[in-house]
């Protein structure tokens, strides 16, 4: 199985699986960009989140909040207001955290010039953590990726150890994320669209450039007959192409005119 094939049979099996995520769907502010990954046969997204405040209640034992030990006490995807973080810190008996988790994209291409391209388009539009990971058997997966994030310890052992008041501020920085966010999700999804049509321009002029090539014509048909009769031998090539290999100074002639 060729490379190609090999990557769409991949894309096919992931792109089928169940979504196990909490949501279980493609949030609605990263549906756009992973729909037009996933149309282009050089890319299949793996998974994407696109930006969320949230207040978590880690173990009590934990140094720090990890997803396999705390609570969720309240996830979204939208601005957020002071009241909805105090009704979820009474769910608290821990040390909870409030968090702004920016957009996060990871997607599986079919070669490293495909994850340069888009790697490209991530730098451009402020998501400039996005880094490109190749794997022993060739898996080239690139990552989107922002550094504004947020994340602030609200209560220790379950006590509130901050005010409503700063409560308040930390929700007009987090507020804020949320929107540049927002924006940059908007200028990945446009610079993509142009990346992605140049590419395929790019792609048709050279398939173009090389089917009206009388070069390469000539010596695509030379090797589907030498396909079909392998005894055709290198003596036998050069009287295919004039005895004496001046076929090529033939085929420049026959350009310039």
């Amino acid at each position: 199985m060729d490379g190609r094939a090999e990557f769409g049979r991949r894309k096919a099996q992931s792109l089928g699986k169940a979504d196990l995520s909490r949501k279980g769907s493609v949030d609605e502010g990263a549906v756009r960009v992973v729909q037009l990954l996933n149309s282009r046969e050089e890319f299949f997204t793996t998974s994407s989140c696109a930006g969320r405040i949230l207040v978590v209640d880690g173990s009590a034992n934990d140094s720090g909040v990890q997803k396999k030990h705390c609570s969720w006490l309240l996830v979204t995807h939208e601005p957020c207001a002071k009241d909805d973080v105090m009704a979820a810190l009474k769910g608290a008996a821990n040390n909870a955290v409030l968090k702004f988790e920016p957009f996060i994209l990871h997607v599986q291409c079919r070669t490293l010039q495909d994850a340069q391209t888009l790697h490209s388009v991530a730098i451009d539009s402020g998501f400039r953590n996005s880094g490109i990971t190749v794997g022993k058997r060739g898996k080239t997966m690139l990552a989107v990726r922002s550094t504004h994030g947020l994340e602030v310890p609200l209560c220790h052992k379950g006590r509130l150890m901050v005010t409503e008041e700063y409560i308040e501020f930390l929700l007009t920085v987090a507020n804020q994320k949320m929107e540049e966010n927002k924006k940059r999700i908007g200028r990945f999804y446009n610079c993509l669209q142009h990346a992605l049509e140049r590419k395929t321009i790019s792609s048709s002029h050279s398939e173009i450039k090389e089917k009206n090539n009388p070069l390469c014509t000539h010596k695509n048909k030379r090797s589907q007959e030498k396909a079909r009769d392998p005894s055709i031998t290198e003596d036998h090539e050069k009287e295919l192409e004039g005895g004496d290999g001046l076929g090529i100074s033939a085929t420049f002639f026959l350009e310039g005119d």
